[in-house]
């Protein structure tokens, strides 16, 4: 999971980010160039950080913000092709 910079967890210790309470556990931190395995629950979560998770898929879901939807417009294909057209 990427930690956003707008996320409630931001700031918070892992042990107070209430991810232990929605049983999922962190397995590794990545930050910058970075690797912590087994990260303690005293390590301050920051924007940007990459957390390797195990647990519950919903709930690891539902931690994730809901995407702005976005009209995707198909383009049609050219009748006649591009390498033709020249």
């Amino acid at each position: 999971m990427l930690v956003h910079g707008d996320a409630d967890i931001v700031g918070l210790t892992l042990g107070d980010s209430g991810l232990r309470e929605r049983d999922i556990s962190v397995l590794t931190l990545h930050r910058g160039a970075a690797v912590v395995p087994n990260p303690r629950a005293s390590v301050v979560l920051e924007s940007d950080d990459r957390l390797l998770c195990f647990g519950k898929l919903e709930e690891m879901r539902s931690m994730i913000p809901a995407r702005r939807k976005r009209s995707r417009k198909v383009k049609k294909l050219p009748k006649v092709p591009i390498h033709e057209q020249e």
